[in-house]
């Protein structure tokens, strides 16, 4: 991901390029956040919904809005760079943020905010920004699996691991949408975690090879959709 500075700014413009970068909540931008009037915050929903890691949960819908923003003051004034602040915030639903035995007064958000030159409107240019976070959630998924092992000290190595990284990865995803609709959702490491890695005994017998699952197992449903969807056979 592209660094939030005035370097990568003045780059981006000599090459006569657009750029989006996010930013991180600090005073000057949270002083910026207060100056948006409550009527300029416009909802939307979003197709493809996004893992929010601090909420621990997935975001499908939040408001927006944009405010124009003057970024690098600190800077040399070649640096000052004048473009749209434009923020996304969604209300906090996790109870971890609420201290203990106080109810909500107020609704409380969190704001993920991006500075863009972008020439599209205002609906448009907040959800293609927002593409970058899916791509980037596969980033980590992967470099939370096979690609923590990267680098070997041979490029080809490499590209074998990543190739073999890349498959197991889109596999486990199929599996996940074939079991359920929890694990369509969810990181490979939980579908390994739930229907891979599962304590099953082989036993063998007729030239075929039999697993014995545990009882009362909570994932036992899912496992069955997906053991069936992929042509195979329970045996109860």
């Amino acid at each position: 991901m592209l660094q939030f500075s005035g370097q990568v700014v003045e780059v981006c413009r000599k090459a006569g390029a657009r750029f989006s970068l996010a930013v991180a909540v600090k005073k000057k931008i949270r002083e910026a956040i207060a100056g948006i009037a409550e009527d300029a915050w416009t909802p939307i929903k979003y197709a493809s919904a996004v893992w929010d890691a601090e909420e621990e949960r997935w975001i499908s819908d939040a408001e927006i809005a944009e405010v124009p923003f003057t970024a690098f003051t600190s800077k040399k004034k070649a640096f000052h760079t004048t473009a749209r602040l434009i923020v996304r915030r969604v209300k906090r639903l996790n109870p971890k943020s609420v201290p203990e035995g106080q109810a909500e007064l107020f609704g409380v958000w969190r704001h993920h905010v991006i500075f863009t030159d972008s020439s599209f409107v205002l609906a448009q240019a907040e959800p293609m920004h927002r593409e970058h976070a899916v791509v980037e959630q596969v980033f980590a998924d992967l470099e939370d699996s096979a690609l923590a092992h990267l680098p070997s000290g041979k490029f080809t190595a490499n590209a074998a691991w990543l190739t073999l990284a890349a498959t197991a990865y889109n596999l486990t995803r199929a599996a996940g949408h074939l079991a359920s609709a929890f694990h369509a959702k969810a990181r490979t490491g939980t579908i390994r975690r739930h229907l891979i890695n599962i304590p099953a005994r082989i036993a063998t017998g007729a030239r075929r090879l039999t697993l014995h699952l545990p009882e009362h197992w909570r994932w036992e449903a899912d496992f069955t959709d997906l053991w069936t969807a992929t042509g195979q056979r329970m045996l109860t």
